[in-house]
């Protein structure tokens, strides 16, 4: 699979003809008529969630961090820790390694916010770290230290090296499915841990902090869903007994790590979040995801922590998170219809 050109006048290709990847784009941005529709409604709704980092007072949590006791501070750290390692990925593995191959440019303009909004929430938890730490380099140097965290790290990013060591249309999807799994799994041991915190009146602001990020993981997630199930209209070939063998065992394999990670974290300590929930949650999240791309459910279990959903909602937006269903966001309005 050939890296686009990003100059191609040569190219006389329709926009009928446009294709996520393989495709002969010129390298203009020609918006007025586009394919997808999906991506352009998705980056209209990214544009009107823009946000800040300053809007969210911490002043708080600077004293809430000094109370906790040693296994919230330590379990807030170590979560922290793993948010920034995946979103400094993400940053540069859109941008490098995705986009590069993609040859619609509707699809370019939501990966390049992507990776502009993976570049803010870095900015975010630089922002939690300095309000809270007082010695951040602790935070920023656990993922070398923390073999459980390196080992997480380590499997995250070998799907994303695959592509970029081999860049193949089979390995494309594979890194399609890895970038649901990262945006619709492997964040949330991390969201909920602090959900639960605010949910007993402490660190309210990094919780909000992560309400911020969480409604853009949101739109992510349905980026590559999106994507999943274009190629799968699109090529359906490339859906082989063997390729859907292997997403099983991503999913698997995501399940274990973060259920894993989830109880490593809380130590069975935190109210609210038993090793046996942690582990429902994260089965839970995985058969939705598989769902959501046409794809059987493995665990068949229920949501059992119903109230994270409402938690993570802004006040004045009716969102449910966890399938990707916006009617309301509180910087603007579009729904993800059928047509999405």
């Amino acid at each position: 699979m050939d890296r686009k050109k990003i100059y191609n006048p040569e190219s006389n290709e329709s926009v009928n003809e446009r294709r996520i990847f393989g495709g002969d784009p010129t390298g203009i941005f020609e918006l007025n008529n586009i394919k997808y529709q999906w991506a352009y409604n998705l980056w209209e709704v990214m544009l009107n969630n823009t946000w800040f980092p300053k809007e969210v007072d911490m002043t708080r949590d600077v004293i809430d961090y000094k109370n906790l006791t040693s296994t919230e501070k330590d379990a807030y750290d170590k979560a922290l820790s793993q948010l920034i390692f995946m979103d400094s990925l993400q940053t540069n593995n859109l941008i490098d390694n995705v986009n590069p191959y993609v040859t619609a440019p509707e699809v370019n303009l939501i990966l390049v916010r992507q990776s502009y909004e993976e570049a803010l929430h870095s900015q975010s938890y630089a922002v939690m770290v300095d309000s809270i730490s007082q010695n951040s380099e602790e935070i920023y140097e656990l993922w070398r230290r923390d073999m459980m965290l390196k080992s997480k790290n380590d499997a995250i990013a070998a799907i994303y090296l695959q592509l970029a060591e081999d860049p193949t249309e089979t390995n494309f999807l594979k890194a399609c499915f890895a970038n649901q799994i990262l945006e619709g799994i492997y964040f949330y041991s991390g969201f909920t841990y602090l959900y639960t915190l605010a949910r007993s009146g402490k660190m309210l602001g990094s919780a909000q902090m992560i309400r911020f990020i969480q409604r853009d993981e949101v739109t992510h997630l349905v980026l590559f869903q999106n994507l999943i199930n274009t190629l799968r209209r699109e090529r359906p070939d490339l859906f082989t007994e063997e390729l859907k063998a292997e997403v099983y065992e991503m999913f698997r394999n995501a399940v274990k790590l973060e259920t894993a990670w989830g109880q490593y974290i809380t130590q069975g300590q935190i109210l609210g979040l038993t090793d046996a929930i942690v582990e429902q949650y994260i089965k839970y999240l995985a058969d939705d995801r598989l769902s959501a791309v046409g794809f059987d459910k493995i665990y068949h279990v229920e949501h059992p922590i119903k109230w994270v959903d409402d938690f993570a909602k802004f006040n004045d937006q009716k969102t449910n998170f966890f399938e990707g269903t916006v009617t309301n966001y509180s910087k603007g309005s579009l729904d993800f219809g059928d047509d999405w």
